[in-house]
């Protein structure tokens, strides 16, 4: 079914976003492109059951949540030696071709209803370029949401042989308005990597949101011969989270990780999807989730390991644990294989469960009060996927977090 335009989108909204940054014609057209498509294009699909859809998005008031005139963030980016780390608007007036060329060419605009309000409406995200052989480290984008509604585009291009590590926060800056006529904020995040012939990327998102805002962010790669794309995923805050983390495997002996890890409260919603496609032979792919769920929270979770029929010799696999503190909190699990082909090994599996009381028996008998107890079980239980970690900052980063919440 497709959803209701906000009276406040038109195409005059749209050109003066465009002529406020005094965009190219191309990326006009792509804006207004996405706009009329608008019309026929239905939200992204969720897990449903006979008579459940387990996370309505149907519900969401755009007219409400959108105010595209007044968008703003404040964003902090770092340098990289030999690599050209710019926001938007400035890789824009630097380097249009190399934009051109690349934007729009791994998440299609008109994939779904809530991409293409992101395409038409961006205002702020950054492109990461890393030419051949150049090895760019500690790449970091600190955003602050500063707004109602906020929409981010990213867009990061590794040529062959070269390297990048990115790291992400999101958080609500102290001047996000309290409207009282909205019901909400909402923040809109897509990020595109092209990883080039036998390059690495690594890009980790810490995204702690206030609990007013509605968060939706798709994340695509697509790697090349021997190529390696790996994600970190941590989501802390926000009211609803969905999060789309995909790579597709389209060059031979190409690789991918994906690291997630949530913890929701109160009445948090997250919906979190981890997808690989395997379009080549010698592909391989390792889907990692942990997340845990206390007060009324819910999460949903769907990791797709899709194995096409020239990917030979194909490895895939696939771990997601919830752990539930409340009896009132909820979980669900969706792993699937697609395999089309006899030449692979996958694996995949999923648990929802609570506390162990031996364990809590075991440490409250040695004189560790409960509360202390259930929190270092906890943290132990996101052990598993701090060692998935390889950046010792981001792994801090949600380290902490995680202690705060528990606290």
């Amino acid at each position: 079914m497709s959803v209701q335009v906000p009276a406040s989108l038109s195409e005059e909204t749209v050109e003066g976003i465009s002529a406020a940054r005094d965009e190219p014609d191309w990326l006009r057209e792509q804006r207004l492109a996405a706009l009329a498509a608008l019309d026929d294009l239905d939200l992204p699909d969720v897990i449903q059951t006979p008579g459940r859809r387990w996370t309505d998005l149907e519900s969401l008031d755009f007219e409400s949540l959108v105010d595209p005139d007044n968008q703003s963030d404040t964003t902090a980016r770092s340098d990289a030696e030999g690599a050209t780390v710019l926001s938007f608007e400035e890789a824009l007036d630097d380097h249009e071709d190399l934009v051109k060329e690349h934007f729009g060419s791994i998440v299609d605009p008109e994939r779904n209803y809530l991409t293409a309000l992101s395409a038409a409406l961006f205002t702020t995200g950054t492109v990461i370029y890393v030419p051949e052989g150049v090895d760019a480290e500690d790449v970091t984008i600190r955003a602050e949401m500063n707004s109602r509604s906020l929409f981010s585009h990213t867009l990061v291009i590794t040529e062959q042989s070269a390297s990048a590590t990115i790291l992400e926060s999101i958080t609500s800056g102290d001047s996000a308005p309290a409207d009282s006529e909205a019901e909400g904020r909402y923040f809109s995040n897509i990020v595109e990597i092209v990883a080039g012939e036998n390059s690495y990327v690594q890009y980790g998102s810490l995204q702690n949101l206030d609990e007013d805002t509605y968060h939706v962010t798709l994340k695509h790669a697509e790697t090349d011969t021997y190529a390696t794309a790996d994600w970190i995923e941590g989501n802390i805050g926000s009211r609803l989270t969905r999060s789309d983390v995909e790579t597709t495997l389209a060059g031979e002996a190409s690789e991918s990780k994906i690291v997630g890890a949530f913890f929701g409260h109160e009445d948090q919603h997250l919906d979190v999807n981890a997808r690989v496609w395997h379009e080549n032979e010698n592909t391989t792919a390792d889907l990692v989730t942990r997340g845990v769920l206390d007060d009324v929270a819910r999460s949903v979770y769907e990791g797709v390991q899709d194995v096409g029929e020239d990917a030979w010799n194909t490895n895939s696999y696939q771990r997601e644990n919830t752990l539930m503190l409340s009896d009132e909190s909820e979980a669900d699990a969706s792993p699937k294989l697609i395999i089309n082909n006899h030449d692979t090994e996958a694996s995949h599996s999923a648990t929802v469960g609570q506390v162990d009381q031996e364990d809590m028996l075991y440490m409250t008998s040695r004189s560790i009060d409960p509360n202390t107890a259930r929190n270092m079980l906890v943290e132990g239980f996101f052990v598993p996927v701090f060692e998935e970690i390889d950046v010792e900052e981001f792994r801090d980063d949600l380290s902490e977090l995680i202690i705060e919440r528990l606290d």
